[in-house]
C-alpha cells in the first residue's frame, strides 16, 4: 500500500491561516482604494450596480421583517423565494448581512467579496494539499484559483463567487470518499453546493460525473458496487436536504421562456462567430476583457459571458509544463477533455441543461483543474520551465501581434493597425501579460537553489499581477458608470428619503424615464420597470402580447402609455440629469395625461392624472383571439376598454358583460381618458398588500369580474367574504375574481408553490443523512475491527513472502521507482 499524503500534525493550521489571509490580504489591496474612492461603498458598474447592490438590500430587509411570500417591488410582483435562490437566499455571505442594520448593507457589499476570495484561496488550497508534498505550492495553487481570470471578471456578477467558493469542497469530499471511505462529508457538500445556487450546481453535476469517471477509467481508484451504492446514496441525500429552496426554484425557473433553448442543427456542432473560438482562446493567455466590452474579439458575440480563466504570474506555463512531462495522467485527460467540450456549442452547453445560450461560467471548474496541473509540475522536478514559459510566451505573442497589428480599413475608408475595439485598453493588457512572464522567468532563478526564496517569488508574483489586473479591470469597469458619485451615492442608497408624495399610504407604481435599471428598488417602491431574469410567467407572457421585449428587464417605452393606465402607475421619476428628458422644448410630457408635480431626489416628479387605483372592473369583454388579432400597438389600449377572456372562460366568465368588437374601437388620446375615467370610477375603495398577498374591497350594483394587475401565477388562492372564490386568468397574465353584488370584501393569499414539499424533503433529507451515517459508522467500525483482529493473526505466522522479496535480486540500476505523483495519490 502507498501512502497519500496528508498534512495533519504539525503546521498543518498554519497553512490553513495562510490560504485563507493571504486571499483576504490581497483582495484588500485592490479592493480598499475604491471603496475609499466611493466613501465606504464598494460601486462597480452594470449588472453588480443594478441588480447585486439593490438585491442584497431589498432582501435583508425582506427577511428581517419576514416578508418572504410575495415580493411587491420586484417587477409586477413576484415569488420571493423563487425568484431570489439564484441571486443570494441559499448563500452564507448573504445571511451574514441579516444581524446588520439596513443602511449598513451596501457597505458590506465590499468587505463581503474579500471574505468570498479569501473563502476560495481556503477551499481551493483545501482540495489541492492532498496532492503535493510542498504545501507552499497548494496555497500558491488556491491563489492562483481564488484570482483567476474567472472570478475577477465576475466581480461584475457578485453572486457567482459562492459556487468558486464551494466547488473545490465537493472535490474534497469525493476525494475523502474514494480514498478513505468517508462517510457522510460528499452528502453535506452536495446539500451545501445545491442549497448556494441552483444553477450553478447543474453543471457541477456535470463535472463531478466526468471527473469521477476519468479517474476510475484511469485506474486512479477503485470502487467495489456496495461503495458505488452508497455515494450514489449519499447524492441523492445531499439534493433531498436542499429542497426546500430547491424546488421552489424550479417550479419558477421553468417558466421562464430562456430556459428552452435546445440544441439544433449545425449550432451544436460549431459556434456561428468565429472570433469566439479565438475569445475562448485568449482567456487562458490575457487578463480578462471586461463585461460587455469585449475588445480583443469584437465579434464573437460573448458579452457577459464569464469568459476569464487567466493565472496571474503563471499563466497557461505550469499547465504546458505538466502536460509536456507527463506522458499519461488522469488530470491531463481530464484537462484536454474538458478544453474539447469548451470548443463545441452542444458540449459547452451540457453544464447548463443543453441550453444554447453561450455563457462559459462553469469554467472555474476548469480552473481548478489547471490550478492542480501547475502545482503537480511545480513539485515535479522533471517539468522542464524554460520550455514551458517559451511556449505560453508564443502562444501569448501569436495572439497579441496579429490582433494588435493587423492592418485594418474603417468605415470610413481610413486604414488603421489593430482589430481590436480599445486600442488604449488592449496594450496594457498585452503588457501585464507579458510583465506576468518576465516576473515568473526571475523567479525561476531560484527554483533549484532555494526553493524557500523561490516560492516567496512566486507568492510574491502572484500577489503583485494580481492587485495590479484587478485594480486595472474595476478601473476600466467603473468608467463605464459615471453615475456613482452623482447618482447612485446621493440619490440611490438613500432609499429616496427626499421622496415625499401625496397619498403615500395607496398603492401605487412608478414608472423611471431614462433612468438606472431597478431604480425604483433601491426605493423599494412598486414599478412597471425591473431588470430581473426570474419572474412569474406571466409576465412573460404578458409583455410580448402588447409588444414590449422581456427578456431580461421590463423595459416598456412610452408609446405605451395605455400600461401605465393598466398597472395602476401614478407617477413618473425622470432624473434630472438624464440624457433624455420626459418633457420636449414646448414643455409637452412624452405620455399624454401627465402633469409635472415637483422636483425630488434628484428628479423631476410628473403625475399621472387619469391614475386608476388597483381593482377595477371592467363592463365589457373580448376574447383572447380577438385580442391576438388586433394590431399590437393597440393592444395596451384596448385593456382599458374591456377585460380579455381566455376563449375557454367565455361562456362561463363572460356573464353580465357586453362584448366589444376590438376593431371597431377608438384608440386615440380622447378616449384613453375616457376609458381610464370609466375604469377608476369602478375600481376598488381600497386595497392594500402584505408578503402573504392582498386585501381588497368593491361595491358594485351587480355581479361582476374584479381586475388585478397582479401576475397570475400558481400559488394564489382566494376569498370573497370569506369563501373560496376563482381566480380568472385575465389580460393575458393577471388575476381577477368575481364578486357579487353589494359590497365584497376580497382576500387574495399567496403560498410559495413548492416550498411546503420542498420542506417535507428536506425533512425526510436529513432524517436519512442522520439513520445513513449511523448505520455506516457502525459498519465501517465493524469492519475495521474485523481488519485489526486479521493483522494481528497475521503477524504472528511466519511472513513467507518477506523472505522470499529479500532474496529476490534487483534489476541492473535497482527497484523501478514509481512515479512522484503516486506517492501521494495512490488508492486505498
Amino acid at each position: 500500500m502507498v501512502k497519500i499524503h496528508s498534512l495533519r500534525g504539525n503546521g498543518t493550521r498554519e497553512y490553513f491561516f495562510k490560504a485563507f489571509f493571504y486571499g483576504l490580504a490581497v483582495s484588500f489591496l485592490f479592493f480598499i482604494p475604491f471603496i475609499l474612492f466611493d466613501n465606504g461603498y464598494f460601486l462597480f458598474y452594470g449588472d453588480y450596480n443594478v441588480q447585486q447592490v439593490p438585491f442584497y438590500q431589498m432582501c435583508h430587509d425582506a427577511v428581517r421583517s419576514g416578508s418572504i411570500g410575495w415580493s411587491w417591488t420586484t417587477d409586477l410582483g413576484a415569488n420571493f423565494i423563487g425568484s431570489y435562490t439564484f441571486y443570494l437566499l441559499g448563500s452564507p455571505f448573504f445571511w451574514l448581512t441579516i444581524p446588520f442594520p439596513s443602511w449598513m448593507v451596501p457597505h458590506l457589499m465590499g468587505p463581503l467579496l474579500m471574505l468570498k476570495f479569501g473563502c476560495a484561496s481556503l477551499t481551493a488550497f483545501n482540495y489541492l494539499r492532498r496532492y503535493v508534498r510542498d504545501p507552499d505550492y497548494a496555497v500558491a495553487g488556491g491563489m492562483l484559483y481564488a484570482f483567476s481570470g474567472f472570478s475577477i471578471y465576475n466581480i461584475f456578477f457578485n453572486h457567482f463567487h459562492e459556487a468558486i467558493v464551494f466547488f473545490p469542497l465537493m472535490l474534497w469530499a469525493l476525494d475523502e470518499y474514494m480514498y478513505k471511505r468517508r462517510r457522510g462529508v460528499f452528502a453535506l457538500s452536495v446539500f451545501l453546493c445545491a442549497m448556494v445556487n441552483w444553477y450553478f450546481f447543474v453543471g457541477q453535476v456535470v463535472f463531478v460525473l466526468l471527473y469521477w469517471f476519468v479517474r476510475l477509467l484511469s485506474k486512479n481508484w477503485t470502487l467495489s458496487v456496495r461503495d458505488f451504492l452508497l455515494l450514489a446514496c449519499e447524492s441523492v441525500i445531499g439534493v433531498l436536504c436542499a429542497s426546500v429552496l430547491l424546488v421552489p426554484t424550479v417550479l419558477a425557473a421553468v417558466q421562464n421562456p430562456r430556459v428552452n433553448n435546445p440544441p439544433s442543427g449545425w449550432g451544436t456542432l460549431l459556434y456561428d462567430w468565429n472570433q469566439r473560438y479565438l475569445h475562448i482562446l485568449e482567456c487562458f493567455f490575457f487578463p480578462p476583457d471586461i463585461p460587455a466590452r469585449p475588445n480583443f474579439t469584437p465579434n464573437s458575440e460573448a458579452k457577459w459571458a464569464s469568459l476569464g480563466a487567466w493565472f496571474p504570474l503563471l499563466g497557461m506555463t505550469g499547465v504546458f509544463a505538466f502536460v509536456q512531462a507527463r506522458k499519461k495522467h488522469w488530470v491531463k485527460t481530464l484537462v484536454c477533455i474538458l478544453f474539447f467540450m469548451a470548443f463545441v456549442p452542444i458540449l459547452n452547453a451540457a453544464f447548463q441543461l443543453f441550453n444554447m445560450s453561450y455563457y462559459a461560467r462553469w469554467f472555474y471548474m476548469l480552473t481548478l483543474m489547471l490550478a492542480l496541473a501547475t502545482v503537480l509540475a511545480l513539485q515535479d522536478r522533471r517539468s522542464d520551465w524554460p520550455r514551458a514559459i517559451k511556449w505560453t510566451l508564443g502562444v501569448t505573442l501569436g495572439i497579441a501581434l496579429p490582433i494588435g497589428l493587423m492592418p485594418n480599413k474603417t468605415s470610413s475608408g481610413k486604414t488603421v493597425f489593430g482589430l481590436e475595439d480599445y486600442p488604449t485598453r488592449f496594450w496594457p493588457y498585452v503588457a501585464i501579460a507579458l510583465l506576468s512572464l518576465a516576473l515568473l522567468t526571475l523567479s525561476f532563478r531560484f527554483y533549484r537553489r532555494d526553493k524557500k526564496q523561490f516560492v516567496h517569488c512566486v507568492m510574491g508574483g502572484i500577489s503583485l499581477i494580481t492587485v495590479v489586473y484587478a485594480a486595472y479591470f474595476i478601473a476600466l469597469g467603473k468608467t463605464q458608470s459615471d453615475d456613482t458619485h452623482k447618482w447612485i451615492i446621493p440619490y440611490s442608497l438613500n432609499k429616496g428619503a427626499q421622496i415625499d408624495l401625496p397619498d403615500s399610504d395607496r398603492f401605487s407604481r412608478i414608472d423611471i424615464f431614462d433612468g438606472m435599471d431597478n431604480q425604483a428598488m433601491y426605493w423599494q417602491k412598486p414599478t412597471i420597470q425591473a431588470f430581473h431574469s426570474i419572474v412569474p410567467g406571466s409576465i412573460m407572457e404578458f409583455y410580448p402580447s402588447i409588444g414590449v421585449q422581456r427578456d431580461v428587464g421590463s423595459r416598456p417605452e412610452v408609446k405605451y402609455y395605455g400600461l401605465r393606465g393598466l398597472t395602476s402607475c401614478e407617477w413618473l421619476f425622470d432624473p434630472s440629469d438624464s440624457g433624455k428628458k420626459f418633457t420636449g422644448e414646448d414643455g409637452t410630457p412624452a405620455m399624454p395625461g401627465w402633469s409635472y408635480y415637483a422636483t425630488q431626489n434628484g428628479c423631476d416628479v410628473y403625475r399621472n392624472d387619469y391614475f386608476i387605483p388597483m381593482g377595477f372592473s371592467y363592463d365589457s369583454y373580448v376574447t383572447r383571439s380577438e385580442y391576438n388579432a388586433l394590431a399590437e400597438e393597440d393592444r395596451n389600449l384596448l385593456l382599458l376598454k374591456a377585460v380579455v377572456l381566455e376563449d375557454a372562460d367565455v361562456g362561463q366568465e363572460a356573464r353580465g358583460l357586453n362584448h366589444l368588437d376590438p376593431e371597431s374601437q377608438d384608440y386615440s388620446q380622447d378616449a384613453y381618458f375616457r376609458d381610464c375615467t370609466e375604469r377608476a370610477a369602478e375600481s376598488a375603495s381600497s386595497f392594500t398588500t402584505d408578503s402573504g398577498g392582498f386585501s381588497a374591497q368593491d361595491t358594485s350594483d351587480q355581479s361582476r369580474l374584479v381586475f388585478f394587475s397582479v401576475p397570475w401565477e400558481g400559488g394564489w388562492s382566494a376569498e370573497v367574504n370569506g369563501k373560496p372564490a376563482e381566480i380568472v386568468k385575465v389580460n393575458v397574465g393577471f388575476m381577477a375574481v368575481r364578486v357579487p353584488a353589494g359590497t365584497s370584501r376580497i382576500r387574495f393569499n399567496y403560498k410559495t408553490p413548492g416550498l411546503a414539499m420542498g420542506a417535507a424533503a428536506t425533512g425526510g433529507g436529513v432524517l436519512l443523512f442522520v439513520f445513513y451515517y449511523l448505520i455506516t459508522r457502525r459498519y465501517d467500525r465493524g469492519q475495521r475491527r474485523k481488519r485489526k483482529i486479521y493483522r494481528v493473526v497475521k503477524l504472528r505466522l511466519p511472513n513467507f513472502s518477506n523472505m522470499t522479496e529479500r532474496i529476490r535480486p534487483a534489476g541492473p540500476n535497482g527497484p523501478d521507482p514509481k512515479p512522484e505523483d503516486e506517492i501521494h495519490e495512490t488508492q486505498r
